[in-house]
């Protein structure tokens, strides 16, 4: 039996066919099936404004005009009250938790300013906000364009949730970003396509690479320049380790590929993910943010109403809403006046633990068992092993000298510097050096 629309969806899709038809056609089955029901929420958030006698609607339990809690639990949370707290969330989150990082977001990308854009959903964690995206763009069959170097989790989140085809290109063109090869890829996976997915993390999982901003620019005009061709092509910018720039070798971008792309052409949508997660060192938290930057600024503010009401109602039929206490202290942090010098003293931290691995693993020395590839930001730096199975070497490095590295290939050995100190750096690769000559 054929899935009968909902006339809400149906009014949603009504107004982007008017709105933006191209942003209609990027859409899921289940992009254009979703909704937002005016339903519990919709009632619960009506009479919160007019029933200033009895408000029998929200299903939570109250006492004495707020919401009933333990007090072995409270007594560990200090400045919080019990309904920034227990209190359920709305769907799309804190609506003023979403205008501060909203206003963090213009703040960090100057390319944004003037654009129109919406206002960012509050998700579960980035990786909540990935499968969000999916659902609402990402169909069986559809092909997603990544680099070859890339998180093991889309796979789950794309290819095994939803049925996706995942293509890569090669990260790497010597020292930096291979934009030829995303360009053509670009053009050949986009044959006999009307849309095509990208999904672009920078700075990478698993390298620690940003552009230049030379290598972004070409990025974003090749990009452009496919859209222009009459593909629909929706770009998810993965930004979980945005801010950490450490301006190792060439220097890199400072902002988000989502303000170079958003307003460029009304054949490209830009959806940018980010979050506290990494970016305000609160990984336990779960607070994420997914942001719409529709190609066309005349119809901007449609498309931001639509895709967000849909974003809503996913939300609402999956988990129905993220922790308020995890977005309660985010909000907080944002609005503390020390929370910029805070971010840059962590940064700072790993700046130097950066600075340390870059020089540690170009000494000469090392070049007869392993190369490092080019990093500049982030957590991460990966190096290509020589003469060895990246795998065998990693179980060696277990077993033998008590070592825990991530094999992310045949070749490839991912290192976590964000969690080493500074004195353990240099004994680490003298290790992962003398692990390799063991094997061979």
């Amino acid at each position: 039996m054929a899935f009968k629309t909902n006339p809400l969806a149906q009014q949603l899709n009504d107004r982007l066919e008017t709105a933006s038809p191209a942003v209609l056609a990027m859409l899921s089955p289940l992009g254009r099936r979703l909704y937002f029901p005016k339903g519990i929420l919709s009632q619960s958030a009506e009479a919160k404004q007019k029933a200033k006698r009895f408000n029998a609607t929200i299903g939570i339990a109250t006492e004495k005009g707020g919401p009933m809690y333990l007090p072995s639990m409270h007594r560990h949370l200090v400045e919080i009250s019990p309904n920034d707290a227990y209190n359920y969330a709305p769907p799309a989150g804190r609506q003023t938790l979403r205008e501060r990082w909203r206003e963090k977001i213009v703040a960090e990308n100057p390319s944004l300013h003037g654009k129109a854009f919406g206002m960012p959903i509050t998700t579960s964690a980035l990786t909540h906000g990935l499968a969000l995206a999916g659902d609402l763009f990402v169909a069986e069959g559809d092909r997603i364009l990544l680099p070859d170097q890339l998180w093991g989790n889309y796979r789950l989140t794309y290819e095994v949730r939803l049925g996706a085809e995942i293509v890569t290109f090669p990260f790497y063109a010597g020292d930096g970003f291979n934009t030829e090869a995303f360009a053509s890829a670009l053009a050949e996976n986009a044959k006999g396509r009307d849309k095509l997915i990208v999904l672009l993390n920078f700075p990478n999982n698993p390298t620690g690479y940003m552009p230049t901003p030379t290598e972004g620019r070409a990025i974003a005009d090749a990009l452009v320049a496919q859209a222009a061709t009459g593909t629909k092509v929706v770009v998810l910018t993965d930004d979980a380790y945005f801010g950490l720039f450490y301006q190792l070798g060439a220097g890199s971008m400072t902002e988000s590929l989502f303000g170079l792309l958003t307003g460029r052409h009304p054949n490209l949508l830009a959806v940018k993910l980010d979050g506290a997660t990494k970016e305000l060192f609160a990984w336990g938290l779960r607070c994420g943010f997914m942001t719409f930057g529709p190609g066309d600024p005349a119809s901007a503010e449609v498309v931001c109403e639509v895709l967000d009401a849909k974003a809503r109602g996913a939300i609402r039929g999956a988990l129905s809403n993220s922790p308020m206490l995890s977005q309660t202290l985010v909000e907080k942090a944002l609005d503390a006046s020390s929370i910029a010098a805070e971010r840059k003293e962590k940064a700072e931290i790993l700046r130097a633990r950066a600075a340390k691995v870059h020089e540690v693993v170009n000494r000469p020395k090392f070049r007869a068992t392993f190369d490092p590839y080019p990093f500049n930001s982030g957590y991460f730096m990966c190096v290509k092993v020589k003469g060895v199975d990246a795998e065998k070497l990693r179980v060696h490095l277990l077993d033998r000298h008590q070592v825990g590295l991530i094999a992310t290939s045949p070749t490839d050995i991912r290192v976590a510097f964000s969690c080493l100190e500074l004195d353990q750096i240099e004994p680490l690769f003298e290790t992962l050096h003398t692990a390799i000559t063991e094997l061979r």
